[in-house]
């Protein structure tokens, strides 16, 4: 998965090993739809997954020898697919608290694209984790920023966006899904230090950065 935020007329971002690649790999078999209602009635779950698709991670830390891994062994399918989709959301809310600590802005709207637009679950959670309204375009697809900002090139960016990207709605975040979100963000970043990948000035900000 990939992340990016507006810095004035650039946009930095970073890439994760995280990603919906691992959906493709662990449940190529399955009835996704019906995987995804099952999930539903999961969600918040207990079980901590950072779901890397291939070893090593580079952001939001850089850690060589990281490894997927989950906090227990799931109970069911439903619960390993419920626990992917939350540990990406996770991991998402991490990128935000990180760009924050170096000291980039993380305000403004939160636009998902990508194949993971297409589950409306992972749409709701990721807006239930960050705890902020995220917004679908039409075109979802990632080769749309591309486009944007190739034709940017001779245009101001603000006015290519405005005339290239249709959205289509906005997602709310449930506020009954905050507590138990956070609590399990902060057991996830627990782990992430203990086992030594994430620095522990980064998980101390996560913690310090979510409002009371």
């Amino acid at each position: 998965m990939s992340w990016s935020c507006r810095h004035g007329d650039a946009l930095p971002g970073g890439a994760s090993s995280v990603g919906a690649g691992l959906v493709a790999r662990e449940f190529a078999d399955a009835d996704l739809n019906r995987l995804t209602r099952e999930a539903a009635a999961l969600l918040p779950t207990d079980l901590l997954r950072y779901p890397l698709v291939s070893p090593g991670e580079r952001f939001p830390f850089v850690a060589a020898d990281a490894r997927a891994f989950g906090s227990r062994d799931p109970a069911t399918r439903a619960e390993s697919f419920a626990a992917l989709l939350q540990g990406a959301a996770y991991v998402e809310r991490l990128c935000f608290d990180y760009v924050d600590l170096l000291g980039a802005p993380t305000d403004g709207a939160v636009v998902l694209t990508g194949g993971a637009t297409r589950n409306p679950l992972w749409n709701q959670l990721r807006a239930d984790v960050l705890q902020r309204p995220v917004t679908l375009p039409r075109n979802a697809q990632p080769a749309l920023g591309m486009a944007v900002l190739a034709a940017s090139s001779s245009e101001p960016l603000d006015s290519v966006a405005a005339s290239m990207v249709r959205l289509d709605r906005t997602l709310e975040p449930r506020r009954s899904q905050r507590n138990p979100h956070d609590e399990g963000y902060f057991r996830l970043l627990d782990l992430l230090v203990q086992r030594g990948w994430l620095p522990g000035v980064v998980a101390t900000h996560a913690r310090e950065r979510t409002a009371p």
